[in-house]
């Protein structure tokens, strides 16, 4: 597997990615993509009511050095970019930010997969959907992570 740069433009989430700002996607630099397609699932390993809560998910996303912030919650998009999103952990479609309990800081990884073909997964699915949907498709792998504290 060939690894794949992954970059946030920020460490800790400003608040316009936060769930008590803007709530928009943040812009995902990637760097050495080299893959049909690419799937972004976001982890935050720190909720207490299960090991990885996930409050992203995206795949069939194009093999841009850029994926664009603010993506539509939408389960089929093509602006800023075309790709398909699936419900999150909190049960919609698209992005949710940060939002931690207050006085807590919590952790967001970012894993993004560069993969051999485009998915054939519907909008809406599941987590568990899209890792079985990955399966023998992925090519390269890279993470990253920010921080968000409330």
């Amino acid at each position: 597997m060939t690894p794949l740069s992954v970059t946030l433009d920020f460490l800790e989430f400003p608040p316009d990615h936060t769930g008590d700002g803007a709530n928009r996607s943040p812009r995902i630099t990637l760097n050495g993509v080299d893959a049909v397609s690419v799937a972004i699932m976001v982890y935050n390993p720190f909720m207490k009511s299960c090991c990885s809560f996930t409050p992203w998910i995206i795949w069939n996303l194009p093999p841009l050095p850029v994926i664009p912030a603010g993506i539509p919650p939408e389960g089929t998009t093509t602006v800023p970019v075309t790709a398909v999103q699936g419900t999150n952990d909190h049960g919609v479609v698209g992005w949710t930010g940060p939002s931690p309990p207050p006085g807590e800081t919590h952790r967001y990884q970012f894993r993004v997969y560069g993969l051999d073909t485009l998915l054939g997964l519907p909008p809406g699915s599941v987590k568990h959907d899209l890792v079985a949907a990955m399966r023998g498709h992925v090519l390269q792998y890279g993470e990253t992570m920010a921080i968000c504290t409330r």
